[in-house]
This record gives C-alpha cells, structure tokens and sequence, in this order.
C-alpha cells in the first residue's frame, strides 16, 4: 500500500497542500473516534457533555451547552440519551424550576473513564507515525489554528512559538 505522499498519480501541489492533508487527517480522525466510541454505545457529544460536568460540575442545560459547543437543541436529545441510562440526573434548578441542571452521577464518570480510554487509543493510532514532541508540537499548532479561526486570536509570529 503506497501513501499519496509517495504516490506519483497523485500531483505534488494536492500533496503538499495544508488544507488538504487537514481534511484527509480530519477524516482519518473522525473515523477511528467513532469506530472506537461507538463500540461502547456513545458518540463524541456523549464525551463532550461528560467531561464538561466532570471538569466544571453541575450545569442547566444553557450552560453546559456554552461549555461544549454542543447547540441547545441537540443538547436537549445528548442529556436524554445520557440520563436515560443513568449516567447523567436531570433535576429542577432550585433558584429557577423552568430550568434543569444536570450532574455526572458516579456510572457516568465511570462510562467516562472508557470513553477516555477508548479516545486515547484512537489518538494512539491517529497519531502513531509522529514522536512525542511532534505530536505536542501537532497539537500546539492546530490549537493555534483553531483560536485564531474560531476566536479571533492575533497569530503568533515565529518568537512566540
């Protein structure tokens, strides 16, 4: 099996292209994350939403929404699923009962210790042909990227680096 980086039929401008090896990388990436996560049931907004109450507690479902970027609407079918088998409870928010916050409950931090486990083989194999520095350096680049683009970030010169 020949990589397109080695193969002639393919034009050195489409290999040496960044957006489009982003993208190739991207699919490679989304395939292995939703191969290994849907092997335990879940998807990625299941893991989103899990470890966002585990890192910053109990939320309405407006706030984990922000947390995970997750929209309301979708939210609102993630928390079902997720209290629906227990690893999320939604109960009525004392200072406002319109609303509801949700909390980890103990087999939901369990289900996401697989979930983590899971992701980092994924990310083992995405990643395998790379060292550890130059996956940190991957890391650091694309965190980069996605700041500047998603947020309007000043980009780094080469100094800041």
């Amino acid at each position: 099996m020949t990589t397109e980086e080695n193969d002639p039929r393919v034009p050195a401008r489409l290999r040496e292209l960044p957006s489009r090896l982003l993208g190739q990388a991207s699919t490679h990436a989304q395939r292995l994350v939703t191969e290994g996560l849907s092997g335990a049931d879940a998807r990625t907004w299941h893991y989103a939403a899990l470890v966002a109450l585990e890192e910053s507690g109990p939320a309405s479902q407006a706030t984990l929404s922000a947390r995970t970027g997750i929209h309301r609407s979708d939210l609102v079918a993630v928390v079902n699923e997720l209290a629906a088998r227990e690893l999320v409870e939604r109960t009525p928010d004392p200072a406002d009962r319109r609303r509801n916050v949700v909390t980890l409950t103990p087999p939901g931090r369990r289900h996401l210790r697989k979930l983590e486990q899971i992701l980092t083989a994924a990310q083992e194999e995405l990643l395998a042909p790379l060292s550890i520095q130059e996956r940190e350096q991957l890391t650091h680049l694309l965190g980069r990227i996605v700041d500047h683009h998603a947020y309007g970030a000043p980009a780094m010169g080469p100094e800041g680096r």
